[in-house]
C-alpha cells in the first residue's frame, strides 16, 4: 500500500511574499475556501506578528474554513510564537510553524550577537529552536520546525539541529532549499542524511520546501519524496519569493500521472486545480503564462496538424492526462450576447461560483454589458467579471472579494468617476479625470502627456494625496479575438514598498485608469496599517521565508 503525502499549501504566506502579490483579508479567505475544495491538508495562512491584517487572516481562516489544518508562521522569538498562537486560538485543527536559519552564510549575516565563534552561534541557534518548539507546544500539539537554508547548511550541524527539534517535540521537520540552490541528487542525499541521523524517523514527518531559482523546485520536491519526505510545501501557480516555490499543481499531477514511479498518493481533488489557479491569479494580479504546466491556457491545446490528427484519433497520443482531470475545458464553451441565463449560470457554477437568485439579474446585466463589447466571452472574462463584481451580499455569498471595500475600512479611498481623453496628431494627449474620494470630495484634474496613459496618470497624480512613484506598467490580452479584454498591471512604490494594481476591460485606457486607482487604494490601505509597513521597511518581510 502506498504512503500518503501531506499537501502543505503556503500560497497565502510564502506566495504572498512575492513583490506585488499582497492580498486583502477577504481575498485570502476566499482562496482558503478554494484550497479546502481542493482538499489540501494544511493551509499556511500567514505570519501573524508581521501585521494586524496577517493576524486577522489567520484567525478567520482558522475559524471559517473547514477541512485543512490552519498553520501560522513564527520566528523562534517569544513574541512571534505568542502572536501565532493567539491568532490560532479559536481554531479546532491548527499547527504552529517556527523556523530559524542554520546555514553559515545566514548565521554570519543575521546572528552576529549570538556568540563570538561559529560554534557558540550554532549552539545558541539550537537552544533557540528548542525553546521555541517548547513554547509552541503550549498552544498546539502540532508543531513544525524549519531549518532555514537547509540546502546550504553543513550536514553535520543540520543533523544536530534536527535531532534537537525532534527531541523537543516537533512533529514535522522541514528541510527547505530556501535559495533553490540544490540539484535533485544533492537534495535527495541531504534528506537521506537527515533520515539516517534521526533516532526514530517514523516519529516525525519529514517535509520539503523548495524554491525555483534554478527552475528545479518541482524536481527537488519529487526527489525529496523519493528520499522519504511525506509532506511537500508548495503554492498555487508556483508563486512566492523571487522565482517562486514548487507549484502545487505540478507536484500533485506528477504523483497522479506517474504513480508507478513514486508509489505515494496525494488525496487532492484535481478537478479544482484550474479554478483555484485562476482565483489566485485574479487576487494577486499575476497572470498564468499560457504554457504553464497543468493550468496554463495552452496546456491542452494542439495547433500542429500532426498533433491535431493524433489527438482526434486517440487523445493519449499527445495528452498524458485529460483536461477535465485538472478542471480545464477540452471543448470551448462559447458565450456571447445571445447567450441566455441558463448558459451563463451553468458555466459559472462549473467554475465554482454559486450566485444567489436575488443577485442574478444584476450579474446577468453585467455579463450582457461585457458581451455587447465583445463578440465572445471567454472563461478568463467571466473570472474577472466575478472578481470585479462589487455587491457586498453577492461577495459574501460567493466568497468573492468585495471589489476593494476591504482595502480601506469598507470603502476604497478612491473611485474612478469619469474621464475624457482628447487626442490629435499635432498636440500632446489631454486628459480630464474626476475621482470620487472616501471623504465625499470629487476632485477633477486635467493633464497633458506624451500619450493618453501618460496624461491619464499625470491627472490622477494631481487628484490624489498619496505620494508614490510609478514603477511598472504592462498590458496584455487576456482572452481571444480582436475584441479581447486587455489586462493592465501597474506597480507603484512608496518608500521601500511596492503595491500592484490590476484591471481588465475591452477599453484599455479605462483599464489603465482602474489599475492605477487599484494600486493607489492598496497603498492607502497599507498606510492605515502602519505596523505592517514599518515591518516591511525594516527588512523582515522579505527575508524570513524558507
Amino acid at each position: 500500500m502506498s504512503d500518503s503525502i501531506t499537501i502543505f499549501d503556503t500560497t497565502l504566506r510564502d506566495g504572498e511574499q512575492a513583490p506585488g502579490a499582497s492580498m486583502t483579508v477577504p481575498e485570502k479567505v476566499r482562496i482558503a475556501h478554494k484550497l479546502a475544495d481542493l482538499n489540501v491538508d494544511v493551509i499556511e495562512a500567514g505570519f501573524p506578528i508581521s501585521s494586524p491584517a496577517q493576524t486577522e487572516a489567520v484567525a478567520r481562516i482558522a475559524t471559517e474554513v473547514d477541512g485543512p489544518v490552519t498553520c501560522a508562521l513564527a520566528r523562534t522569538k517569544e513574541d512571534d510564537i505568542d502572536a501565532a498562537g493567539e491568532a490560532l486560538a479559536d481554531g479546532t485543527d491548527t499547527r504552529l510553524h517556527t523556523f530559524i536559519a542554520t546555514s553559515d552564510v545566514h548565521i554570519e549575516a543575521k546572528f552576529d550577537k549570538l556568540g563570538n565563534t561559529m560554534a557558540e552561534k550554532r549552539e545558541a541557534i539550537i537552544q533557540r529552536a528548542v525553546r521555541a518548539i517548547e513554547q509552541a507546544l503550549t498552544y498546539t500539539d502540532n508543531v513544525e520546525f524549519s531549518a532555514e537554508d537547509a540546502g546550504r547548511t553543513d550536514p553535520e550541524f543540520l543533523c544536530e539541529v534536527v535531532q534537537a527539534a525532534a527531541e523537543a517535540g516537533a512533529t514535522t521537520i522541514n528541510i527547505p532549499d530556501t535559495t533553490g540552490y540544490c540539484a535533485p541528487s544533492e537534495y535527495t542525499d541531504l534528506l537521506e542524511t537527515v533520515v539516517d541521523c534521526l533516532p526514530d524517523p517514523d516519529a516525525v514527518t519529514l517535509s520539503t520546501h523548495c524554491h525555483d531559482d534554478l527552475g528545479l523546485a518541482t524536481a527537488n520536491t519529487l526527489a525529496g519524496i523519493r528520499a522519504g519526505a511525506r509532506q511537500v510545501e508548495c503554492t498555487i501557480n508556483g508563486i512566492g519569493e523571487r522565482a517562486g516555490n514548487a507549484a502545487l499543481e505540478e507536484i500533485v499531477m506528477a504523483l497522479t500521472v506517474r504513480a508507478d514511479a513514486f508509489d505515494v498518493t496525494a488525496d487532492v481533488h484535481t478537478e479544482h486545480l484550474t479554478p483555484t489557479s485562476q482565483t489566485v491569479s485574479a487576487a494577486t494580479g499575476f497572470p498564468v503564462q499560457p504554457n504553464k504546466a497543468i493550468v496554463g491556457s495552452n496546456a491542452f491545446s494542439h495547433e500542429a496538424g500532426i498533433h491535431q490528427h493524433g489527438v482526434l484519433e486517440e487523445r493519449t497520443t499527445y495528452e498524458i492526462m485529460s483536461a477535465a482531470d485538472v478542471g480545464q475545458d477540452a471543448e470551448q464553451i462559447r458565450l456571447g450576447r445571445h447567450s441566455g441565463r441558463h448558459g451563463l449560470f451553468n458555466r459559472l457554477e462549473a467554475m465554482g461560483y454559486a450566485v444567489p437568485e436575488g443577485h442574478r439579474d444584476a450579474l446577468y446585466d453585467r455579463f450582457l454589458d461585457l458581451a455587447d463589447r465583445k463578440k465572445e466571452v471567454f472563461e478568463e472574462d467571466l473570472e474577472q467579471m466575478m472578481n470585479d463584481f462589487g455587491d457586498d451580499t453577492v461577495a459574501a455569498a460567493t466568497g468573492l472579494p468585495d471589489n476593494g471595500a476591504a482595502l480601506n475600512g469598507g470603502t476604497p479611498a478612491y473611485r474612478l468617476d469619469q474621464f475624457s481623453v482628447h487626442l490629435s496628431s499635432d498636440d500632446e494627449a489631454k486628459v480630464s479625470v474626476r475621482l470620487q474620494r472616501d471623504d465625499g470630495s470629487a476632485p477633477e484634474e486635467q493633464a497633458t502627456g506624451e500619450g493618453p496613459v501618460d496624461a491619464l496618470y499625470r491627472a490622477l497624480d494631481h487628484a490624489v494625496d498619496a505620494p508614490h512613484t510609478l514603477v511598472d506598467y504592462s498590458i496584455r490580452s487576456i482572452s481571444e479575438g480582436a475584441d479581447a479584454q486587455g489586462e493592465v498591471e501597474v506597480t507603484i512604490r512608496y518608500g521601500e514598498n511596492q503595491f500592484a494594481g490590476t484591471a481588465r476591460n475591452t477599453d484599455v485606457i479605462r483599464a489603465s485608469a482602474e489599475a492605477y486607482v487599484d494600486a493607489l487604494n492598496r497603498l492607502v490601505a497599507a498606510q492605515e496599517h502602519a505596523e505592517s509597513v514599518e515591518f516591511v521597511q525594516n527588512g523582515i518581510m522579505h527575508t524570513y521565508g524558507e
